[in-house]
């Protein structure tokens, strides 16, 4: 039997015991060629040949099993020589499906071959699935190999536009580059909004009676019939819509002072039965949405945790677009429920569930606890992230099949008149909950911070029409328009499935591959552009706007789906995406149109002279011909004339120190992310070909650290040169040349491969090789330094069980379990890290270690064999 992953065979190979050899393909065997060099040599004369899909002829893909599975695919060869059978369990969805036809492909079974398939790992789950076996859909196979070669043209088709249009090493994907627009549209809105400012008032009124509550809030909203202006009544520049009064101070304070000691009375009160429903069991997307807002969860984390559950057992399978229960889980929801709150809480009929996601994929159930009956979280023996995880679920999953909440809300509106005779009006709501139902087992978290949740009751007093109030008070409240907020992972998610882009299971990945790629980093929880994605996303718009256009994408979507389905067929479909008139071919084909300049220009806000350019070395401000760096961390929204001005006045900017005298070319001195350096600046038209290549051969920029005793306001055009000629030669010793330079741990002399530090950075221009001599005739000094403490420490990894901690590198910052590193990035702060974030960090460094394959073996000398 052969499933994807080490863990999953562990777990099942214990359920089925003698006669079963369970073992795991690790996941994906084989697959499109990874770069050029994996072309094999008969397709790589091609012109198709970089591709790896044949485009020429009903898109044939060219498929190689991985560098780092070789080994894998022969030990399931040798193990499948001695089996009587072969058992494909891997995930039921297209991934899973996709696998397991490969399996075959690669493996050529002279034994009966049978797809097994299952959405939970417990014993009467593998069990049932092993007697009930189903050929291979090779629907679901066509469809994952369309949306892979789909994917693999759009990459690698548009991607080599960004490297000569923008930046090299940039990426484009058919949902990462819309996920990314959407990011930078909300920072665009973000820019253009001008605040609104207005004022209301509100009034602390009281009843007068015993009753509790008898002391409320109202808001002014109406004044002598006129609907007074609250924030929803502004557009985006800050203009009021419609037919409505927008107070100011002056016209605030003066009506409140006017209503200070005249008497209010109530003028309507509405009473309306209070409703909620429970919520749906979890699928992919509401899971990580609910993961981030209760737990601090990114999605990607909760992807992690939620794996490991359903390896071990816990939970049904992770990756499903369905809300609907199988008869066995909602009886044992059922009688949970009956069995924690009492059957009063529980309706007399099951409830059911139907999707809202159009072409929910395959036949999973909802995310779930596993088995016939539930464990409670107490049971399980979890601990940490996943055992919060697995309560959040278990939780949502009892909730689904409780009874509505019921209770009441309350409408009420007061009027008052002034002394002047203005008549007020003023409002006021509240909700009171009777029976809680499901809401005691489950409360669904919000967005906003500041929305009331399900939960929450807001009362008021007993009122009827007529009654005279007390005013305790009153108060004139000054208020300002806020920009639109950005988007978080979990609210990006919900506005990608909103808008049928893409596939639910593969949201979580996606966002970590637009911060991977530096198009989007983090500030909090919040997703902010950087200026890199502002370029990439305005050549797109420009220039293969279908490409990033939302409803071109989802109809994308929904034309792989029509494939998966067998409506559609894959060839003439994928001949019209690619050849067909405006197709992607026709597309990337003439380029000289696309102005590199200005596709990566933008002016500053209210500042139309100072442009915001992004150059092959990151983003940089362009003012009448002066320029300055843009700092790394500072949001597009951020800034403005006011922040331009600033960053041109700082004098920690670049410095243009002169001419090299032997070469003619520039020397800077500029603030990196390791400390002052100087540089030079090699003219494009030297290392670059008209067609935006980069010429064999050609010259790299030198670089040297500024020394501690310099700063980067003085610094000279001598000193520069100076530090640009290192390493400096000192003469020749034993037969070999001495060196000084400077390197991360400060100031040495290089021998070889036989290195002595110098006292000070100063030395390496003064030593000689006398000094040298008298170094080297010296005693190596061996040992490191103590290892400075962890800045931080986090907890334990979910993963590996090990504790967690941050530490200060030769790199900058980096998270350890003791056998991981991964750096911080972008946008990540050691006093703000996480866990979560940091057991994500650990999890990719892993993984692309992993994708690496095992590191060749070292040649042993003569020596080491002595």
């Amino acid at each position: 039997m052969i499933v994807e992953s080490p863990a999953k065979a562990k777990k099942i190979a214990g359920y089925l015991g003698k006669g079963y050899v369970v073992e795991s393909s690790i996941g994906h065997i084989r697959d499109l060629p990874a770069d050029a060099a994996q072309v094999p040599a008969k397709y790589k004369t091609e012109p198709w040949g970089r591709l790896g899909v044949n485009v020429d002829h009903e898109f044939e893909p060219v498929y190689i099993v991985n560098t780092d599975k070789k080994q894998q695919v022969a030990k399931l060869k040798k193990l499948l020589s001695e089996a009587d059978e072969l058992f494909l369990a891997t995930d039921e969805d297209r991934e899973g499906e996709a696998i397991a036809w490969h399996l075959q492909e690669v493996l050529k079974p002279k034994v009966p071959v049978h797809r097994m398939v299952f959405h939970e790992i417990t014993p009467e789950a593998i069990r049932a699935a092993a007697r009930n076996t189903r050929e291979l859909n090779l629907q679901l196979v066509d469809a994952q190999e369309t949306r892979r070669i789909l994917d693999r043209l759009y990459g690698y088709e548009v991607s080599p536009v960004l490297w000569k249009k923008v930046m090299p090493k940039l990426s484009a994907g058919r949902v990462q580059s819309v996920a990314t627009r959407l990011v930078v549209e909300r920072e665009r809105e973000r820019i253009a909004f001008v605040p609104a400012h207005y004022w209301d008032v509100s009034a602390d009124l009281a009843t007068g009676g015993p009753e509790e509550p008898n002391r409320f809030t109202a808001k002014l909203v109406s004044l002598d019939g006129t609907r007074v202006a609250q924030g929803k009544d502004f557009t985006s520049r800050g203009e009021l819509k419609g037919s409505v009064r927008k107070l100011d101070e002056q016209e605030a304070r003066g009506l409140a002072s006017r209503l200070e000691g005249r008497p209010f009375k109530v003028a309507s009160v509405e009473q309306k039965p209070y409703t909620r429903k429970p919520y749906a069991p979890f699928r992919t997307t509401t899971m990580q949405q609910e993961a981030s807002r209760k737990l601090g969860f990114s999605p990607k984390y909760a992807m992690q945790i939620a794996q490991r559950l359903y390896e071990n057992g816990y939970i049904t399978y992770m990756r499903t677009d369905s809300i609907t229960l199988s008869e066995t889980a909602v009886t044992a929801a059922r009688a949970q429920a009956v069995n924690l709150y009492g059957a009063q809480y529980v309706p007399d009929k099951p409830r059911i569930y139907a999707s809202k996601v159009k072409n929910a994929q395959e036949a999973h159930e909802a995310i779930r606890p596993a088995g016939e009956r539930f464990q409670t979280p107490g049971e399980t023996g979890l601990t940490g992230d996943q055992f919060r995880l697995y309560e959040l679920i278990w939780k949502r999953t009892i909730a689904s099949q409780m009874k509505d909440a019921a209770g009441q809300s309350v409408s009420v509106r007061i009027e008052g008149t002034s002394s002047s005779g203005e008549r007020a009006e003023f409002g006021a709501s509240g909700r009171t909950i009777t029976f809680h139902g499901f809401l005691k087992a489950y409360v669904e978290g919000a967005d906003d911070p500041e929305s009331r949740t399900d939960d929450q009751e807001s009362r008021l007093p007993v009122l009827a029409e007529g009654d005279v109030l007390e005013a305790l008070g009153l108060l004139a409240e000054g208020h300002s328009t806020r920009p639109p907020a950005r988007y978080t992972e979990a609210s990006l998610i919900k506005e990608l499935e909103e808008r049928e882009i893409g596939r639910p299971s593969t949201y979580s990945s996606i966002i970590s591959t637009i911060i991977d790629r530096g198009y989007v980093f983090k500030k909090g929880t919040a997703l902010v552009p950087a200026f890199l994605a502002f370029a990439v996303v305005q050549l797109l718009e420009r220039h293969f706007g279908n490409l990033v256009d939302y409803d071109f994408t989802a109809q994308m979507e929904e034309s792989l789906d029509a494939i998966a389905r067998g409506e559609t067929e894959r060839v003439p479909w994928l001949r019209s995406f690619y050849h067909g008139e405006h197709g992607l071919k026709e597309l990337v084909s003439d380029l000289g149109e696309i102005d590199a300049k200005e596709v990566s220009s933008f002016p500053v806000k209210d500042d139309p002279g100072t442009m915001i350019r992004v150059g092959r070395y990151g983003p940089y401000l362009d003012r009448d011909g002066q320029r300055c760096n843009i700092p790394e961390e500072l949001a597009p929204d951020e800034l403005d004339k006011a922040k331009a001005d600033e960053l041109f006045a700082q004098p920690s900017g670049d410095r243009v120190l002169g001419a090299d005298p032997e070469t003619g070319y520039e020397i800077v001195a500029k603030s990196g992310r390791y400390g002052p350096y100087v540089t030079e600046i090699i003219p494009e038209e030297v290392t670059t070909t008209a067609s935006g290549r980069k010429k064999p051969g050609a010259p790299k920029p030198r670089t040297g650290s500024l020394f501690k005793s310099m700063s980067l306001d003085t610094v000279t055009l001598e000193q520069a040169l100076l530090l640009l000629s290192l390493p400096r030669v000192v003469g020749e010793l034993d037969g070999e040349q001495v060196t000084a330079q400077n390197g991360r741990f400060g100031p040495y002399l290089k021998k070889g491969t036989d290195s002595r530090s110098l006292a000070s950075e100063e030395d390496i221009f003064t030593v000689t090789i006398e000094q040298a001599k008298e170094l080297y005739a010296q005693p190596k000094q061996r040992g490191r330094r103590a290892a400075a403490p962890p800045l931080r420490e986090l907890g334990n990894d979910p993963a590996s069980g090990k504790p967690v901690t941050v530490k200060e590198g030769r790199f900058g910052p980096y998270v350890t379990d003791g056998e991981t590193n991964a750096s911080l990035r972008k946008g990540d702060e050691v006093e703000a890290i996480t866990i979560q974030r940091a057991a994500e960090l650990l999890q990719e460094r892993r993984e692309k270690v992993a994708a690496a394959g095992p590191k060749p073996a070292r040649k042993r000398t003569a020596k080491s064999k002595a």
